[in-house]
């Protein structure tokens, strides 16, 4: 087959498509034949050093694709619903960057009905991200406010999209205003420009001082503290990225004070059985909004795989709105 490797740690021209052994699945395992990539962060990360492989997991970056499934168990297939030649989008430990591509049967959902497999492949790694750590881990709920750190992001647009559709308001920080016209177009209530006004300030002028109930927070590093004075009592800060760094000095007094949770969590190293209930989860709650077009995959742009280190350049450029994805 034929994958996108990391060459050595550093640009994106580290990037190359190589060709490679077809991998075979093993138990509680299905084989897609990919027809398209989704690009993250954590993809850069690798590519960079930043971001180790987990015991186990393919070298080859990706960590989440779309296709058909081509093999596997059959018994697991079974226990899950799904079928040989079926269209499914995966989330995996990595891999993605490639014609095919090894899945746990449980990390594996049905194409949502009237979805391009580029669009299938843009929906696992941030829907699978929000929904454990914003429903999950941050618990929001209808009528309760969340903050979203960069509202135009992959797992922004996402996470907009899904709180709007739990019932909950959604504020928004982005850089720009074509990205923030962006996100105000997905459903956010409001969007924040981070780069001429104190978000802090804004937050506290649009909640009328009570302040926002959940945070959801890719930078941490100093802006923990200013998140810490964005929140209402009881509320809940949820890092799952750490752009600016990862130290943080707080105000410990404002957490006991206001009965806050600061939490956190990565997604790649946990168990498949996690995992597995989370897809259950989205299955259940998400794939009947994006089916109804309440939730929508937001692509911004799409490269042939050869040209993955384009794509790359792209992320880091932070110029898109939504999510990259690679075809095949």
């Amino acid at each position: 087959m034929k994958a996108v490797e990391i060459t050595a740690y550093g640009a994106p021209d580290v990037l190359r498509l190589a060709d490679r052994v077809d991998p075979q699945a093993g138990v509680g395992e299905v084989l897609i034949r990919v027809r398209a990539s989704g690009v993250n962060r954590p993809d850069v990360l690798q590519r960079t050093g930043n971001y180790p492989v987990p015991p186990g997991a393919s070298d080859i970056p990706g960590l989440e694709v779309a296709g058909e499934i081509i093999d596997g168990d059959a018994k697991a297939m079974q226990s899950r619903g799904l079928q040989l030649g079926q269209r499914v989008c995966a989330l995996v430990a990595g891999g993605g960057y490639a014609q095919l591509c090894v899945a746990p049967v449980g990390q594996c959902l049905p194409v949502p009905a009237g979805l391009s497999d580029v669009q299938a492949a843009s929906l696992p790694e941030t829907f699978f991200t929000v929904w454990s750590n914003v429903f999950d881990r941050a618990r929001l709920q209808a009528g309760e406010t969340l903050l979203v750190q960069g509202g135009s992001s992959g797992i922004g647009v996402t996470a907009i999209q899904m709180a709007k559709a739990a019932g909950a308001q959604v504020i928004v920080t982005v850089g720009n205003a074509e990205k923030a016209q962006a996100c105000l177009a997905l459903g956010a209530d409001h969007a924040i420009d981070y780069k001429t006004q104190d978000f802090v300030a804004e937050v506290k002028r649009l909640t009328a001082g009570k302040g926002v109930d959940v945070i959801l927070d890719m930078v941490a590093g100093s802006y923990v503290a200013r998140e810490i004075d964005c929140l209402a009592e009881d509320g809940r800060l949820a890092i799952i990225a750490v752009q600016g760094g990862v130290k943080s000095e707080i105000h410990a007094g404002l957490v006991l004070r206001r009965r806050l949770t600061i939490t956190g969590s990565t997604l790649r190293p946990r168990p498949v059985a996690f995992k597995t209930a989370i897809a259950d989860q989205l299955q259940r709650h998400v794939w009947p909004q994006i089916e109804s077009g309440a939730v929508v995959p937001v692509i911004y742009k799409t490269f042939e795989a050869a040209y993955a280190s384009q794509a790359h350049a792209l992320m880091e450029s932070n110029q898109h709105i939504g999510k990259i994805v690679l075809t095949w």
